[in-house]
This record gives structure tokens, sequence and C-alpha cells, in this order.
């Protein structure tokens, strides 16, 4: 469906009230605005700083429980990346079940670490900007990052598809590439069939659920995005 100029500015209006009023974005069809920007680069240069400012306000008002400032979310990231290969490290020197624990603990933070930390390396590159890092609530502790929304929209679709599946490649990887790691650590053989059961489980949950949400989804919508410019 084709929005025209005059709609997108009528829905940017409502959309910046709502969340001036401390609202969510739900109801002002802010979303179908943003799309009638992505399918017309014309129209980036005109509106990115203020859908940018608009995506900006909805966050504050949506409230993570932990935010924290870019430079200081992605240095933590990093030492927490480094404490899970330095764990994987560890088991070469220990031996029996201490080895075993070691690993394992090493990978579970490399997965938890490496899936934002491969958005930001990988939107930094192709000129995403990121503002914080943050924790949405307790129950979902792996760390997220916010995009500055203006950048995003002026990256070119492709880019913004393989910034969206970084994280996510990244994450199935690990599981992978800690099957030599393993071998080369000398434990039990168990260890490295677990380790590619956990890939190939994960794979397949990816493709059963993470292509109708998260990060395969916006892979798929910014992948339109590109080949129909």
């Amino acid at each position: 469906m084709t929005v025209e100029v005059s709609a997108i500015e009528r829905i940017l209006d409502d959309a910046n009230r709502a969340v001036d009023d401390g609202s969510g974005l739900d109801g002002t069809d802010f979303w179908k605005a943003v799309g009638a920007v992505k399918k017309d680069p014309g129209l980036v240069d005109s509106y990115a700083e203020r859908i940018a400012e608009i995506d900006r306000k909805a966050f504050d008002n949506w409230g993570p429980m932990i935010t924290v400032p870019f430079g200081l979310g992605t240095t933590l990231a990093a030492l927490v990346t480094v404490v899970g290969f330095a764990l994987v490290g560890l088991a070469y020197y220990l031996d029996g079940f201490a080895a075993i624990v070691a690993f394992g603990l090493g990978v579970v933070v490399l997965l938890g670490s490496t899936h934002t930390l491969a958005h930001m390396v990988v939107g930094t590159i192709f000129g995403i900007r990121f503002t914080r890092w943050f924790v949405a609530e307790i129950l979902k502790p792996q760390p997220g990052i916010k995009i500055d929304y203006a950048s995003y929209l002026r990256t070119p679709p492709r880019r913004r598809a393989w910034m969206h599946a970084s994280g996510a490649l990244a994450t199935k990887a690990i599981p992978f590439l800690m099957i030599p790691a393993a071998v080369a650590a000398d434990l039990p053989a168990w260890v490295s069939w677990l380790l590619l059961v956990a890939g190939l489980a994960m794979i397949a949950t990816d493709v059963l659920w993470s292509t109708k949400s998260a990060d395969w989804k916006r892979f798929a919508r910014e992948m339109k995005y590109a080949q129909a410019s």
C-alpha cells in the first residue's frame, strides 16, 4: 500500500504527540510511515532525523530495566567475551570435571556476549550508529543495543539486513567453532557431540521460529526493500 507524503506527515505528527504524552507507538501507524520512507530513498533525507527522534522518545518511554552509555556497554561486552574465551582456554590446563565445567561456562558466556556484539561490529562497519546498551528485563538478561534510527535509514537496506543477521550467525557459529577447541582440550567425546547437537538445534529453532520474529524476520524485511530498490 502506497503512503502519500501528506499521510506520512500526519502519521509522524500523531506519533510525536503520542510519545510526547508518554505513550508508545501502538495505534499510530508509525512503522507504516517508516516502511514508506524505506521504500523511497528520496524521502530518507527528509524524514530520517524526525523518525529517529520519535523512535528515541518511544524507547525512553518504554524504559528498559538497565541502560548504559554506548562506550561503557561496548567495553563491558568485549570484556565479557574475553572472559568467555579465557574460561575455554582454562579448560586446557584443568583435568576431568573441572575442565568440562570451565569449558561449558566459557561457551555459555560466549553465546550470551557475542550476539549483540556482532550486531554492533557489523553495523558500525556498515555506517550504522548505536547510542546505548540495555537489558530489557530480568527475564531477558541478554543485552540489547539501541540503534540510531537516522543512521539506520541512511544505510542501504542490504547492509541493514546483514546487520540484523550477524547476531544470529555469530551465535550459531559458536558451538561449531568450539568443537575443535573441545578436541584440543582433550575433553570427552560427548562434549563435542553435545556442541554439535546444540548447534544443529539452534539452527532448527531459527528455521522454525526466528523467521517469524526477531533477527531473521528483520533480515527478510530489509532484503525485500533491497530487492525492490
